[in-house]
């Protein structure tokens, strides 16, 4: 019996879910592409090149209000610089800000995603890579940055989808996972 007070179930209740969870088929999670997070994005790109100060490019991100720049040489992606790359390559190393470079402090080795890759794919790479952005290539074609905050709002924006596939709901007994 359901106890709303101490949120416990009967036995004969867990064994009931227990039965359906084994023959109850599981509905397939369509996963998004990583196109799908781009075309959401604003279609031009916060840049700096990399003979720039880093100075000049926390100057920019604030202006910019953004966390990243995508370093750029001859309309080619060459790398990243984040915040995080100054504070920590910069402010708490006691370098000057207005006489280092961003190619001696940006990102040049991150795990690169392909434009069909999906959402989960993106997620693995950031996991195993331990990285946060992720660059979008299409064969060797830069076209945009994904990051993790832009898959949190895709899984968020689709979360109703994702839930379907793992939560049912029973009439006669509630929401149940």
């Amino acid at each position: 019996m359901h106890n709303d007070s101490d949120q416990t179930f009967s036995p004969k209740f867990i064994r009931k879910l227990k039965r359906e969870e084994i023959t109850k088929p599981i509905k397939p999670v369509r996963m998004e592409k990583i196109t799908s997070i781009l075309a959401k994005k604003e279609p031009h790109f916060h840049t700096v090149s990399p003979g720039s100060s880093a100075d000049t490019a926390l100057s920019r991100m604030c202006h910019e209000n953004v966390d990243y720049l995508i370093v750029m040489e001859d309309e080619k992606y060459v790398g990243l610089l984040t915040e995080h790359d100054i504070a920590s390559k910069v402010v708490i190393t006691n370098r000057q800000l207005a006489k280092t470079k961003v190619r001696d402090i940006m990102n040049k080795g991150l795990p690169a995603a392909a434009i069909d890759d999906t959402v989960e794919r993106c997620m693995q790479l950031m996991r195993q890579h331990h990285v946060r952005y992720l660059p979008v290539f299409e064969i060797h074609s830069f076209r945009g940055i994904v990051s993790s905050e832009d898959i949190l709002e895709e899984a968020v924006n689709n979360r109703m989808e994702i839930f379907d596939a793992v939560v049912y709901t029973d009439s006669r007994y509630g929401v149940l996972t």
